[in-house]
């Protein structure tokens, strides 16, 4: 099984999930940080569950890149005022795919998966606390701000994995 939590993927997909996690864990970890490689994982995972899964088809390394180029535009990866930083060129090489390969898969996943930059649930760590959709949920069908609830709630909205952490 891989590093991190473990992540439910069907029996028939087991192989397909476990290449292209063999490529983007030792990416993440030598060239951006163990949260990268988590949600590349979690990425993986998800898009094995799908019927009939994107993953079925296409190369394991096509996959790994569009994986990781996709939350690379999630959570700025491409902007050298971020940490960490890749250049979109540098992450291409690294993996051994050509730029348009990966922009094309992470397109498919930007569909698939309806991501949008700063997405809650692919956002990184630290960059959660920062990301004001994070924070917004319905009470009583009113969208609030979280962080302006009372404690007590924060804590119940934390329970039911509403928010990340109580601020």
């Amino acid at each position: 099984m891989s590093q991190g939590q473990p992540h439910r993927v069907p029996r028939a997909m087991r192989a397909r999930y476990d290449a292209i996690v063999a490529i983007t864990d030792p990416l993440c970890e030598e060239n951006l940080n163990g949260d990268y490689a988590e949600l590349s994982r979690k990425m993986a995972a998800t898009l094995s569950r799908k019927r009939p899964s994107p993953l079925s088809t296409g190369r394991e390394l096509s996959w790994a890149a569009g994986i990781v180029y996709a939350l690379g535009q999630i959570n700025f990866l491409f902007d050298k005022n971020s940490e960490p930083y890749l250049s979109a060129g540098d992450l291409c090489k690294k993996i051994g795919v050509s730029p348009a390969t990966a922009s094309r898969f992470a397109g498919e996943l930007r569909y698939r998966l309806r991501l949008t930059p700063f997405h809650p649930e692919w956002c990184l760590p630290n960059l959660a606390a920062k990301n004001p959709l994070t924070w917004m949920i319905g009470v009583n069908g009113l969208v609030v701000d979280a962080r302006s609830l009372p404690r007590e709630l924060q804590e119940e909205a934390l329970r039911l994995g509403l928010i990340p952490f109580v601020p």
